[in-house]
């Protein structure tokens, strides 16, 4: 492995928010994912610690990028193909795109179905009331995009995995804190 590639690594700020949105990803995924499991009468307290995570994962997000704004990706290898590169590109920008949108239209649905946000200290009403035409399409959205997210995540992951046990580049280890 080349030590000069080694050596460019993400900020602090950067690996944090990366560690800590895929934690919640993968918490909030699995409440999404196990919901109709619960029994009728717990459904709801799930259902809000899903959408409170969810919220505060989505806040992390929206900091993600903005850092993301200020501080540009770290340069691809140099040894990467030009397709390489793209299809590099490509799948973060809809990694992006579906981070930023699954939770859009997660919030959108839970709103239009009349519930309202419960943060244990205060409530949020956005007073919209429940409208089946919205609500409904929307949380087949929310689910579809959340599907579509856990599936580009994966890839995410064995790509990863692939840089680390295979290529052995350097690239995974920029985004590990040592």
């Amino acid at each position: 492995m080349n030590e000069q590639k080694a050596q460019i690594r993400y900020d602090r700020l950067a690996m944090a928010l990366h560690w800590l949105v895929a934690f919640l990803m993968v918490l909030v995924g699995l409440l999404g994912l196990i919901y109709d499991g619960f029994p009728r009468a717990q459904r709801m307290f799930y259902l809000n610690l899903h959408t409170t995570l969810g919220l505060v994962m989505f806040g992390l997000i929206l900091l993600r990028v903005l850092w993301r704004i200020a501080r540009p990706a770290l340069p691809p290898d140099p040894a990467w193909s030009p397709l390489v590169v793209f299809t590099s590109n490509l799948a973060h920008k809809a990694l992006y795109a579906l981070m930023i949108a699954t939770p859009l239209v997660g919030i959108m649905a839970y709103i239009w179905h009349g519930r309202v946000f419960n943060f244990g200290f205060f409530q949020l009403d956005a007073g919209l009331g429940s409208v089946k035409w919205i609500y409904e399409p929307a949380e087949e959205i929310h689910e579809f995009l959340a599907f579509s997210l856990m599936g580009l995540v994966g890839l995410h992951i064995v790509g990863a995995l692939w840089h680390h046990f295979v290529a052995r580049d350097g690239i995974f280890r920029r985004i590990l804190p040592h």
